[in-house]
Parts: structure tokens; sequence; C-alpha cells
């Protein structure tokens, strides 16, 4: 019997990143509960998407053991979050002094960021993925989408380190510098965050499983080559609805500079909720069943910051509730996508 093809896709968001893991390490402790007591939840999908902080979690959860299984679990994931996140967005009191909310240079030095990727992926090669990944960034120089998909990384020219990926998909403007990086074929790149045209990756990921032959890259001949959208499982995760508003008499006789930062706020909301829509739509035309296979998981943040670098003790806290919450009210929705995992094995 044919098996669908089963899509992970996780948003942007930097530190809100933390409700994401909250969520899976639920989905992980029933597929423990249901099928495996040593589960995790990168053996599970087929593709995995992401962008920006959804791409680096989407790396970890592909690391390979020694037996090309997933090393690490969600809560792995969740740890590099909650203890290293004040190391990636620290600002010194000095460089707050000499450049107030980020006006005059980038708002965080790389160094903390690069400093994490070093240590937790050393020199893994996106080739040593477990599973396909597309992980989205945007090359400034070429102005086009560069997309990291380890399963055409058989290739140098597609080949790359996974710290040097990391870097790129969370390059956020006016957080972080530019990432410039190599491929394996010495080609030079100068990216930035994907978010800036996929800040929820879902949509590409679809496009990227549609080009894909599963059964061969699997070395399963139960999943489909090619797949259609009625052969996918898509579980697309966000990092926490911003709904903050904005009135005309704010920006009744705006100039530039007042506009940039709720343009960037408005342009990452925007790009999710019109991604969803689309998918949401294209599986409307499959019929009752069909359409229940599409998940769109987007907390509330609660009284959690929507600030993608406030790492206070407090804000980590309230990103944690929010995703305890969400997953409290969704259990049902949660455990059904547990099972769906499993059946797809």
């Amino acid at each position: 019997m044919a098996k669908k093809i089963r899509i992970l896709s996780l948003d942007g968001g930097g530190i809100r990143g933390i409700i994401t893991c909250v969520i899976l390490k639920y989905i992980e402790e029933q597929l423990q509960k249901l099928d495996n007591p040593t589960a995790k939840i990168g053996d599970y999908f087929d593709l995995i998407a992401g962008t920006s902080t959804g791409g680096i979690l989407a790396s970890i959860l592909l690391f390979p053991d020694n037996d090309n299984k997933a090393k690490y679990s969600v809560e792995t994931a969740l740890d590099l979050y909650a203890k290293r996140g004040e190391t990636i967005f620290n600002v010194s009191f000095w460089q707050h002094i000499i450049n107030p909310f980020g006006l005059f240079s980038e708002k965080i030095s790389q160094r903390g960021l690069e400093k994490q990727l070093e240590e937790v992926f050393g020199s893994l090669q996106i080739k040593s993925f477990i599973k396909p990944s597309l992980i989205t960034s945007y090359d400034i120089f070429h102005r086009k989408a560069k997309f990291f998909t380890s399963h055409e990384a058989e290739s140098n020219l597609e080949n790359f380190y996974v710290k040097d990926v990391c870097r790129a998909t969370a390059a956020a403007p006016t957080y972080f510098e530019p990432a410039k990086i190599k491929s394996f074929y010495g080609q030079e790149f100068t990216l930035i965050d994907g978010g800036v045209y996929a800040n929820n990756p879902a949509l590409c990921a679809y496009a990227e499983a549609r080009k894909i032959e599963f059964s061969k890259i699997l070395n399963d001949l139960s999943k489909p080559d090619f797949p259609k959208i009625s052969d996918m499982i898509i579980v697309s995760v966000g990092t926490g609805e911003v709904l903050k508003p904005y009135t005309f008499r704010q920006f009744e006789n705006a100039g530039k500079v007042k506009w940039i930062q709720p343009l960037i706020d408005i342009l990452l909301s925007a790009n999710v909720e019109t991604t969803d829509y689309h998918i949401r739509k294209m599986y409307e035309t499959l019929g009752a069943r069909n359409a229940k296979n599409y998940y769109r998981l987007m907390p509330s943040l609660k009284n959690a910051s929507s600030e993608m670098d406030d790492v206070s003790a407090k804000n980590i806290y309230e990103l944690i509730q929010s995703g305890l919450s969400f997953v409290d009210q969704n259990r049902k929705e949660l455990n059904e996508i547990a099972k769906k995992l499993i059946k797809n094995k």
C-alpha cells in the first residue's frame, strides 16, 4: 500500500522557536508512547523544511547518528534555544551605547551565533542529513532565493557545511549581518534570512517534494515519487501569532525611518498567513478525507513578547507557557498527527 510523504515545515521567529520545540516535544512523546520508547521526531518525516530559527531546528532534527538515524531529540533542541539563546542574541551594554536600537549597524554581533553553531554542528555537511531538507535563504548579490537541499548535495555545487547553512538562514536583516559562505565547489554566496520571502516555508516544501524520487532517496518502495498534494501530509508549525495593531494616526505622516520596523513585522506575518491560505485552499480541493492531512499549528503568544531577540528569563518562561497552553488545547489534533506519522512510516 502506498504511503504518504510526511512533510514538516518550521517557521522563522528567532527565540520564539522555543514555542515550536514545545509543540514538537509533545508530538515526539506521543511517538514514544505509541511506537518506540526511543523515537525521535526526525525519523518520522520524509522532508523537513525550515526558515531562520526553523532552519536551525530542522538541521538539529536531521543530524545523523552512527546508524544514519536522528541523533537528537526535540528536548536537545529546546535545550539549545532556552540555554544558549542568550549567547546568540546577546547585545552588550557598549553596543547599546554606540548602536542604539540597531540604527547604525546590525543589532546583534554574529560571533555568538557562529560560536554556538560551530559547537553544535562542527564539520557536518548537509549531504549527511538523514532525510531530504529544504532550508531557505536569499542571495542579495544575484537577487534570488537560495534553497539548501540535502538530497541534491551529492554534488559539491550544492553541498555546504551545516553551520554555514544555519548562519545564512538566520541572517535576519537588522539583527545579523549577511552571511558570506562557500559551497564545497568553492562558489561564494552572500545570503540573508529566507524569511524575507518565505517565513513560512510550507509552500516551498510542497514544491520541492513534487520533484523528489522519494522511493529511491529513502530506499522505500512504498513511498511515492514526485508526490501530488493528495500524497502528502504537511505539518506546518508557527512561532506564535503576531497581531500587533497599527493605527492610521500612527502612520498618517510617517517617513521611511518610522516605517522600517513595522514594515518588516507586517511583511513577515503577511507572508506566513498567505502561505497558509494557499496550502489550505489546495487541500480543500481534495475532498473531506485528504483535506485533513494539512495541519497548521500556530499558537497565540499569550504573555510572551513578539520580539525575535527577547531572551530575558521571563520571556523564555512565557514562550514555554505559550507552547504548553497550545498543546493543552490541541491535544486531540497533536495525537492524530502522531498516529498518522506512525501509519505512514
